[in-house]
């Protein structure tokens, strides 16, 4: 398997331009956790909501013991804020919801 199959570009909302690549398999398997957890209207779920809903979630195989899931949450989070997929609600802390359309 190539590199390219491997590995994803993501981006961060907090930093345009900005471009990374990493893991495919950890990202995705992140995405799929985080992405039914989020509500579809604002103020959304803080992160550590999210979090907790997310861990029961995460492949074993993948995050062995939820290993390395607060970073791989935060990469998505930002890469998925910068394409559309996800906003935050105007509230402190930090509120998650997925945008529709």
């Amino acid at each position: 398997m190539s590199e390219a199959d491997t590995k994803i570009e993501i981006e961060s909302f907090t930093s345009p331009h900005w471009k990374e690549r990493v893991d495919r398999t950890k990202y995705l398997a992140m995405r799929e956790a985080l992405l039914p957890v989020l509500p579809t209207t604002p103020p959304g779920i803080t992160v550590a909501e999210a979090t907790a809903a997310l861990l029961g979630r995460l492949s074993d195989t993948v995050f062995p013991g939820g290993a390395k899931a607060g970073w791989w949450l935060k990469a998505v989070q930002l890469d998925l804020e910068a394409k559309g997929v996800i906003a935050r609600g105007s509230t402190k802390p930090v509120r998650l919801y997925r945008c529709e359309g």
